[in-house]
């Protein structure tokens, strides 16, 4: 480099807190175009807002619960980051962001699709299985001294049973495929962004709602928490389930409304319900729902492993190492801003993006 030249500025990334899994970090480090900046939460907000106000990106927490919401990528806080170009959540989910205000902003939003597809889907199946062999009725049953007769506890085998998949996203597509392959299951599955021969190549047959609801001895969410999604499995909707079904969510709170199912759960109408993802995360001790023996509870965990985390952190990364050498990354939520993103970036970086 010539004396008189300037080194080349760095695309700084800010994580508040910690990373999910060391596999960020290390890939980043792959890449000297970028830099890792940690940002502590221990600090008066002031210092939080001013220490991401100097970063280019902002890798951010995506469940809603574990972020304080001062930090909450929405308008409010935006505004209070002029120079902020991209932000990209920590998972597949982005509940702690607003696309519309990143849009109205010029900021670019990614996440990391399909990264814990693999975790997530073993997690709903696992369920599936377990609900169907009544597994936390009989372990609650012998907790309490109870068990004498194993024929109170019959159970159901997956097996040729329908599948009802709300979704099929990545999620939902390595859950058809292990249902289809490993338990020849029928797939039934409403999309409402995919056509039917999209979804027949994925594994299913597309069906409205009704129907599903109607024909499938489990159904199992696999879609985003949306304007449209919000309350979706209601009142209504659990009636109108098959008697006897089971039902699986390792999507997002507040897709299905949780006094509704309590509700369908009590009156026997629905056999047993697995349940990953909640309102409040984690839901308070006496949540009616973590009492029941027909119901399994887990904190938000289905994506939680070793490789999914160490897959989702790689991977963004990744995005952010292709943003910081002025390419656009992969799985854009948000692409109506790519135009003004890259007026934007070309103006920080002194020279237009690569085409």
């Amino acid at each position: 480099m010539p004396a008189n030249e300037a080194p080349a500025r760095r695309f700084r990334v800010g994580y508040l807190s910690h990373v999910p899994h060391p596999s960020f970090l290390e890939t980043a480090a792959q890449h000297p175009e970028m830099e890792v900046v940690r940002i502590p939460l221990d600090q008066p907000e002031a210092a939080v807002i001013e220490a991401l106000a100097a970063c280019d990106a902002y890798y951010v927490m995506a469940s809603r619960d574990e972020l304080p919401k001062p930090f909450h990528v929405n308008a409010a806080l935006l505004a209070r980051l002029p120079d902020l170009l991209m932000v990209g959540s920590t998972g597949a989910g982005y509940d702690t962001v607003d696309p519309a205000a990143c849009t109205a902003a010029g900021v670019l939003l990614v996440n990391q699709a399909g990264g814990n597809a693999e975790g997530v889907a073993e997690h709903a199946v696992g369920m599936m299985l377990a609900l169907l062999k009544r597994m936390p009725e009989a372990q609650a049953a012998m907790r309490a001294g109870q068990a004498r007769d194993r024929n109170a506890l019959m159970g159901r085998e997956l097996r040729g049973r329908t599948v009802g998949i709300v979704g099929i996203g990545n999620v939902g597509t390595r859950v058809a495929e292990i249902v289809r392959l490993a338990f020849s299951c029928p797939v039934l599955a409403c999309d409402l962004y995919l056509d039917a021969a999209t979804i027949a190549a994925r594994g299913a047959e597309k069906v409205e709602m009704p129907r599903l609801l109607a024909e499938s001895d489990v159904v199992s969410l696999h879609l985003p928490l949306t304007p449209d999604s919000r309350d979706l499995m209601n009142a209504g909707s659990f009636a109108q389930m098959r008697k006897g079904a089971i039902f699986v969510t390792t999507a997002r709170g507040n897709i299905h409304d949780e006094p509704a199912l309590h509700a369908a759960l009590a009156s026997g109408h629905i056999a047993a319900a697995g349940l990953d993802v909640w309102e409040q995360e984690p839901p308070p001790p006496d949540h009616p729902l973590l009492n029941m023996p027909n119901v399994i509870v887990t904190q938000h965990t289905a994506g939680v492993t070793h490789e999914s985390r160490s897959n989702i952190t790689r991977i963004a990364a990744l995005a952010f190492a292709d943003a910081a050498n002025g390419r656009l990354p992969p799985r854009v939520i948000n692409p109506a801003v790519v135009p003004r993103f890259a007026e934007r970036w070309a103006a920080a970086f002194g020279r237009p993006m690569a085409t």
